[in-house]
């Protein structure tokens, strides 16, 4: 393939463009206003690509989308963060080009959502808790991916709720999904799903040793989507391929 690598002179853009070599494939163009050397902007690139993969920031999101959308070529946007109005205009991006949009780009994490959904659907009456942890300096909960184990947890446990942290008196509600958040050190991210009945606890977790790996998954997805109808793909489209 040969990828546009949009916001490629940040740390997860330079593990794109190095993982991307690795495997083969041509770092057409390399994209970052803010790094020396690099393409200032996109919209300067008009050779040949086979698809973009963006690891830059949300608010390029309308600079990315016109310019994949007037070349036709898919999107894999690995940035999160977008506001309202900018996951609107990726949606109806994805009415024109193959548009591949995770908040985790872990096939990993995937497995996990898949494996926790199972779980929750063989256990409906059991207490679930998410645990996330991530290094001193991240400044959102929790995670985007916590985010994310909750809403398919909630796909398949209809009526249940998140319950973001804990304190203070009360009982726990039998419809909530516990979530928590952890800071510590320089923790990469770990995700667990505690699934506890009466009788027995079912623990899935997932833990990150390098952000190499969300630069793979970006490239597992650029490759699932090239050649794909237009459309709005994720990670579950990807592990269920």
């Amino acid at each position: 393939m040969k990828i546009i690598g949009n916001g490629a002179g940040g740390h997860m853009g330079r593990a794109l463009i190095e993982s991307a070599e690795k495997r083969g494939h041509t770092a057409a163009a390399k994209v970052d206003k803010f790094a020396p050397g690099y393409t200032e902007s996109i919209e300067e690139y008009t050779g040949e690509a086979d698809v973009i993969i963006d690891f830059s920031h949300h608010s390029s999101a309308k600079e990315l989308c016109a310019y994949a959308r007037a070349r036709k070529l898919p999107l894999v946007i690995a940035t999160t963060g977008h506001t309202e109005s900018e996951n609107a205009l990726i949606k109806e991006s994805a009415r024109e080009i193959p548009v591949f949009y995770s908040a985790n780009m872990s096939l990993g994490v995937a497995l996990l959502i898949d494996l926790a959904k199972k779980a929750a659907s063989v256990f409906p009456d059991a207490d679930i808790e998410i645990v996330e942890t991530h290094h001193n300096r991240k400044v959102d909960a929790p995670s985007g991916t916590a985010k994310m184990i909750l809403e398919g947890l909630c796909e398949v446990l209809p009526g249940k709720h998140g319950t973001y942290g804990r304190a203070g008196m009360g009982a726990r509600e039998k419809d909530e999904i516990g979530v928590q958040s952890v800071r510590m050190g320089n923790v990469v991210g770990i995700h667990e799903v505690h699934v506890c009945t009466d009788t027995q606890c079912l623990t899935l977790r997932h833990e990150a040793y390098d952000r190499a790996l969300f630069a793979q998954g970006a490239l597992a997805a650029a490759e699932f989507i090239c050649g794909r109808k237009p459309g709005l793909y994720g990670m579950k489209d990807l592990i269920e391929k």
